[in-house]
């Protein structure tokens, strides 16, 4: 697709997510050199598909790992990810980053990088969970016998608790995987550890991470549901620890991720076009972003800003971050702001960078560095779920970081979030929660990535597999995947003393026109001053503005 020609009206809006690649370096997630990967388009009836030309084989994926390809459980381990708002960096300019910071204790309200991932010895790998499990429930004949000992001794055959058993033995000879999984998640919710290891030997033989859409989340909720009873997950983390992607394999798999997906390019539009809109008739402008990452959504921004009418304003960008951005960037933030700068000099606008090298909840008003005479957009995208608020901390860095921002007066504020509701809802209802959240994010690949294709094994683990254990897994501060519904958000804003800022209606156009370009079970839709994006019937990501 080429760049709008017109520097009109409309000019500005159509560049925000639209720009003329030949301007500058290749870019990744957009912006970033797409590494040992070549990315090929080619239209279908069920949507863009994409095929992906690796110059290397070389993968951490369950195929590559098993001689025998068999996929299950064992195969389908809870790896790592970083905050979707990062993208990936080009190698050349990529700098060591120590491993070790993977728990580093900076990273206080950051998505923490878990330790699980395959090992090289997948029987090992299998091993280890065995031990585990057999340590907390005992081996599987214990719980047959335990079993047809509670029948034995006058179980009636009438009763509700055998009306039950034939559902679940239904479900299991039909191989409902959905049911199987909800009744074992009841199971884990009750404590009911027999129940529990009775269906989650049977979720092994019906899970695969190369299946269908359920089949492959499946693999990755029973591994949560595994490591719920492993003491919270940091047990089942700890035991099955094993080396993680290289910084650089990551950054690829959040490139795909991003490109097969609309979800990050729909936060980044409408986010950018409701600053564009507000800072029209500014000539000084300071965006301060809450988790940068890699920068990559500035880099819209700053083209449509070039060719705004009269001529640009002085840009700053205060970049925010954590040490799981820093690992998954390869570097610290000075490899952010040398590329924004170095586009801004491209496409001459001057501009200035400021870093905040540190968690957004520890975010102090010293450390934003805000200057009168400029007009200040802060911009909170997939980031605000990751602080810690009431229900964890007597601090509630969720609203204490709103009230700050209000305090200086910005603009606009921007606010992207998924869509979902796993915050301070108990453990039952958060996996049914995340069982049909993730469902439609799995189904939405499925369309566009081959079932088998090793890079989309990859792409789940490491991108979204954290997440689910994450949700399932863990309590307290160990859960930092707390998303909220954008109900809820409204709330803490107005409290906060924000009002709505509307979203402008061009936004609303660039993204459909972005949409065409994806399967037509995408669906765009404008509800009480905010935008969501869906698949099918089930808001996955919202997007609203507030001054």
């Amino acid at each position: 697709m080429q760049a709008s020609q017109q520097l009109g009206s409309k000019g500005m809006s159509s560049r925000l997510y639209y720009q003329p690649m030949q301007e500058v370096e290749a870019y990744c997630m957009p912006q970033f050199q797409t590494l040992d990967h070549q990315l090929c388009y080619s239209g279908s009836s069920h949507g863009t598909r994409l095929s992906i030309l690796n110059s290397r084989e070389q993968y951490c994926t369950l195929e590559s790992s098993s001689a025998n390809h068999s996929y299950n459980i064992y195969n389908s381990p809870s790896t790592i990810s970083f905050s979707p708002n990062g993208s990936p960096v080009s190698q050349q300019e990529s700098q060591s980053y120590p491993p070790d910071t993977h728990h580093s204790p900076d990273n206080k309200c950051g998505s923490p990088i878990s330790g699980s991932c395959i090992t090289d010895d997948v029987h090992d790998f299998q091993n280890k969970l065995r031990e585990l499990e057999n340590a907390m429930f005992g081996p599987d004949s214990d719980i047959i016998d335990s079993i047809e000992s509670t029948l034995r001794n006058g179980t009636s055959l009438e009763s509700p608790e055998m009306d039950s058993l034939r559902q679940i033995m239904d479900a299991i000879s039909r191989r409902d995987l959905k049911h199987v999984l909800v009744v074992c998640a009841q199971a884990v919710s009750d404590n009911d550890l027999l129940k529990a290891q009775w269906l989650m030997d049977e979720l092994r033989q019906m899970v695969s991470v190369s299946g269908e859409p359920i089949q492959r989340l499946g693999a990755y909720m029973l591994e949560g549901l595994v490591a719920r009873l492993a003491s919270s997950g940091s047990s089942i983390y700890k035991a099955l620890r094993c080396k993680e992607p290289a910084s650089a394999e990551l950054l690829s798999y959040m490139h795909i991720l991003y490109e097969v997906c609309p979800y990050f390019k729909f936060g980044y539009m409408s986010a950018n076009g409701a600053i564009a809109e507000a800072m029209k008739d500014e000539n000084r402008v300071h965006i301060i972003d809450f988790q940068i990452g890699q920068g990559s959504q500035w880099i819209t921004l700053i083209q449509a800003f070039a060719a705004r009418p009269g001529g640009p304003p002085h840009i700053r960008i205060t970049g925010i971050d954590d040490s799981t951005s820093a690992y998954a960037r390869g570097g610290g933030l000075s490899i952010v702001g040398k590329r924004l700068s170095r586009l801004a000099e491209i496409v001459k606008v001057p501009f200035e960078f400021h870093a905040a090298a540190m968690s957004g909840c520890e975010v102090q008003v010293e450390n934003l560095d805000v200057r009168p005479g400029e007009a200040l957009a802060v911009n909170f995208a997939f980031v605000l779920h990751h602080m810690p608020d009431e229900s964890v901390s007597t601090q509630n860095h969720r609203d204490r970081l709103l009230r700050l921002v209000k305090s200086l007066s910005p603009k606009v504020v921007t606010l992207v979030e998924q869509e979902s509701n796993t915050n301070t809802a108990a453990f039952f209802p958060r996996f049914l929660e995340t069982l049909n959240y993730y469902m439609a994010m799995f189904e939405s690949i499925d369309v566009t990535l081959p079932r088998d294709h090793k890079e989309r094994i990859n792409v789940e683990q490491h991108c979204l597999a954290r997440d689910v254990v994450n949700i399932i897994a863990c309590e307290g501060t160990e859960r930092v995947e707390r998303h909220e519904l954008l109900g809820k958000w409204r709330s803490r804003f107005r409290m906060a003393g924000f009002t709505p800022y509307p979203l402008s209606s061009l936004v609303n156009a660039t993204i459909k026109t972005l949409l065409e370009n994806y399967c037509d079970k995408y669906r765009l839709e404008e509800r009480d001053g905010a935008l969501y994006l869906g698949w099918m019937n089930r808001d996955l990501v919202a997007s609203c503005a507030w001054k």
